[in-house]
């Protein structure tokens, strides 16, 4: 069965839309944006729609790690369309679809806040469940195999050399659920659709107010 594909990545301040049918790109756009994709995501996704016309078979979304409020906003817009086109959404990494040429099998390093790195690995498209979050002297010690290793980071982290920049690509998320067998996709659609978390969330507890007097003071 041929599926027609609307793909959406709002990891990183570089968007990505993409609509594929088969090995056919119906439409393709990309677009940057340092502070928030609200503002410039709607226009190209109101194209990339009428491109897939009656045909949308489904959304995929890169689902991180990245950007919180650009995969939240990739989730929204994906249910949103899902919802109103009677279509199913699943959300896949972001680390498996670099817009670059990469072997079938890659280490990735990023930055994953509060002084720290976190080191992955991605394998025939599918993101290794080994992810693993480590120091900058670990980080700095690994990345020192001699292997290639991307980032998706901006620039690479730690200021290090020998690391290859990727961006995500919309196209390669929507051909790696294309590959999919029927029953991959089917338990894939079962799952929910959230961000890839690589920490648990830093949550501020309320401050207790202040104890007082049950009698003002006359």
């Amino acid at each position: 069965m041929t599926r027609t594909l609307l793909a959406l990545d709002l990891s990183t301040a570089h968007g990505s839309i993409a609509v594929v049918r088969g090995d056919d790109v119906l439409f393709r756009s990309s677009f940057q944006s340092e502070r928030s994709h609200n503002a410039q995501v709607f226009a190209p996704l109101r194209d990339a729609l009428a491109a897939a016309g009656d045909e949308l078979t489904g959304i995929v979304i890169g689902n991180g790690p990245g950007s919180y409020t650009g995969v939240r906003i990739a989730i929204a817009a994906a249910q949103g369309i899902a919802l109103s086109r009677n279509v199913w959404c699943v959300g896949w990494s972001s680390l498996t679809a670099p817009d670059i040429e990469a072997p079938n099998s890659y280490p990735i390093i990023g930055d994953a806040r509060r002084q720290s790195f976190y080191l992955a690995r991605v394998d025939n498209g599918r993101l290794l469940p080994d992810l693993e979050t480590v120091s900058a002297e670990t980080a700095r010690e690994r990345t020192a195999d001699g292997q290639t290793w991307l980032t998706f980071d901006p620039k690479p982290p730690l200021a290090l050399t020998d690391i290859r920049s990727a961006k995500p690509s919309a196209i390669r998320l929507a051909r790696i659920i294309q590959s999919l067998s029927q029953a991959e996709l089917d338990a894939l659609i079962q799952q929910p659709l959230i961000p890839h978390y690589l920490a648990e969330a830093f949550i501020t507890m309320p401050k207790r107010p202040a104890l007082t007097s049950q009698h003002p003071s006359p």
